[in-house]
C-alpha cells in the first residue's frame, strides 16, 4: 500500500523542541528509507514541511511510522492513499 503524506509544521509551536525535531528528520528518513518504508520525500517549495511517499503493509503501520516521526506533535498531516494507474488498454484487457 502506498500513501502520499503531506505534512506541514505548525509555526505557532516554533520553540527549541520544534527545532530539535526538524533536525532529527533526515536521520528518521534515512532509517525508514533503508527499511523500504519510505519511497521518496520532497520539500514543498514555499512551505515548512514536505510530501513523502510511504510504502507500508497496512494503515496501522503508516500510523505507527507517522507517530514516531520527530515532528509528529508539531505538524498537520494530509494522507492520501495511492493506487497504480492502469493504461486504458490494461483496463480493457482486464475486463474482457
Amino acid at each position: 500500500m502506498k500513501f502520499l503524506v503531506i505534512w506541514e509544521l505548525d509555526l505557532g509551536l516554533l520553540k527549541n523542541d520544534l527545532i530539535k525535531a526538524v533536525a532529527g528528520m533526515p536521520q528518521y528518513a534515512s532509517k525508514i528509507k533503508s527499511q523500504g518504508k519510505l519511497v521518496e520525500r520532497y520539500h514543498m517549495v514555499g512551505r515548512h514541511g514536505g510530501a513523502w511517499i510511504y510504502e507500508v503493509s497496512s494503515n496501522e503501520e503508516l500510523e505507527r511510522l507517522l507517530a514516531v516521526s520527530p515532528v509528529y506533535n508539531f505538524s498537520r498531516y494530509k494522507v492520501y492513499p495511492l493506487a497504480e494507474m492502469d493504461t486504458p488498454a490494461d483496463i480493457i484487457q482486464g475486463g474482457a
